[in-house]
């Protein structure tokens, strides 16, 4: 382990939630370090297609925000990494940050993509919801920041064809975990959220029926940058003639264990039936919901204007999903704006509009209380929504709850100015040191 570094503040997550509290430190003189888990940061954003209500593209609000914090001189990221402690010290915190080898040497790899068109092995890419395909060795995606391969070993059949491609030497086969140790003086978490496991509801069948996704494999189809170009139902290649969106399929649920409403389902689902109304023009689409919760600014118009596209709007709860005998999906379902009957429809993809959970659980780590549905306990979310149970840790984004990208980058912003508010009040400004062993 190398000797102890210093820095003003510690961030947790590279997403969204994670840029915008950095950048808005770094730009006041703090010194920051994000620590994200993945091999890139801008978390889940970075994969969307569009944002609702505007339909701005998703990677031009992210990719130069990442750019931007990758080029601060005040901000070190810290890929590939997880804490895997935090304790109090005096008004700061000892951290121990955890580097997972990349076998790929960071300072050394020029993103020239020489490994990657060199290795011959192909897996499932998870970016691309495992429709599409990278090398064992890759780039995560193209705007991936930073632009540095990595290697999966349990895919590597260690053949050193990317040993032999890279013009700098930088693939190291070698590698090992190695942990570094550094002092902060203020931590905010954003950790971000992962969504329901689409096995959740057996009676959906949904592992088992190809034609069955999630919504961040809608997004994806729905990309310019996506797997296939356009949107294809992945069980044959088929443009779908036919799409329906079943809500509420991992919220609102005591017996899955999500019993709140996860407030982005109905206007994501909204926004994916009307951007699927411009791509298939011809395509029926068909929204299946208890309840249309429009909350935020534009977000009735938003939904009205669905309507006005002729996106069909089905006030039923889907009981039950099926395979068809052409690969189509047939939904049954009981009307809730009827008399309760229960009908059967036929469709050629189906999106489920899986709930928001917390994406890890810090609490055995971070001296943090977690609230009985798993997010960061906020005592005073309604005055106080960024700050926590502890002195000097504050919470961004969906790691306190579910919420959308406006909502999160403007609590992104109120726990970076009161982590700064903190900062001034208990430590001198850290010397500008690189956090890097």
């Amino acid at each position: 382990m190398s000797g102890k570094k210093t820095a003003d503040a510690l961030i947790i997550g590279g997403g969204i939630a994670g840029l915008q509290a950095a950048l808005d430190l770094a730009d006041q003189g703090f010194r920051v370090v994000i620590v994200e888990r993945e091999p890139s940061i801008g978390g889940k954003m970075i994969a969307l297609s569009k944002v609702f209500p505007t339909l701005d593209c998703a990677s031009c609000i992210t990719t130069p925000k990442m750019a931007a914090a990758a080029h601060h001189e005040n901000i070190e990221i810290l890929s590939l990494a997880e804490v895997r402690s935090l304790a109090p010290d005096g008004d700061g915190f000892d951290a121990r940050i955890l580097l997972h080898p990349r076998f790929v040497r960071e300072e050394d790899c020029i993103g020239c993509r020489l490994c990657e068109y060199a290795c011959d092995v192909e897996v499932p890419d998870d970016f691309e919801g495992g429709l599409g395909a990278h090398r064992a060795i890759y780039v995560p995606f193209t705007n991936a920041i930073p632009q540095v391969a990595l290697l999966e070993p349990e895919h590597c059949i260690v053949c050193g064809k990317c040993v032999d491609a890279c013009p700098t030497g930088a693939v190291e086969l070698d590698q090992e975990p190695r942990e570094i140790e550094f002092s902060a003086g203020a931590v905010i978490v954003a950790t971000g959220f992962r969504l329901t496991d689409m096995a959740a509801k057996p009676q959906y069948h949904a592992p088992e029926i190809a034609n069955v996704i999630s919504p961040l494999v809608m997004e994806r189809l729905l990309a310019p940058h996506g797997p296939y170009g356009r949107v294809l139902r992945p069980a044959d290649g088929k443009v779908p003639d036919s799409v329906a969106f079943v809500q509420c399929a991992g919220s609102r649920d005591r017996t899955l264990g999500v019993p709140y409403c996860s407030r982005v389902c109905c206007m994501y689902a909204i926004k994916q039936a009307m951007l699927l109304s411009g791509a298939l023009p011809f395509a029926e689409i068909t929204i299946y919901y208890m309840d249309i919760r429009a909350f935020g600014k534009g977000y009735e118009e938003f939904y009205q204007n669905a309507r006005a596209m002729g996106v069909e709007f089905v006030k039923g709860k889907v009981a039950k999903i099926e395979e068809a005998s052409d690969r189509g999906v047939v939904l049954r379902y009981e009307r809730i704006d009827g008399y309760g009957q229960v009908e059967e429809r036929k469709h050629d993809l189906v999106v489920l509009s899986l709930g928001m959970l917390p994406a890890c659980d810090l609490s055995d780590r971070v001296p943090l209380r977690v609230a009985d549905d798993g997010f960061v306990n906020v005592p005073r979310p309604a005055t106080e929504p960024c700050l926590t149970d502890r002195d000097g840790i504050f919470v961004a984004g969906t790691a306190a709850g579910p919420k959308d990208i406006v909502d999160t980058i403007a609590q992104a912003g109120a726990a970076a100015m009161a982590a700064a508010n903190y900062l001034a009040k208990t430590r001198a400004p850290a010397e500008k040191e690189p956090v890097h062993a």
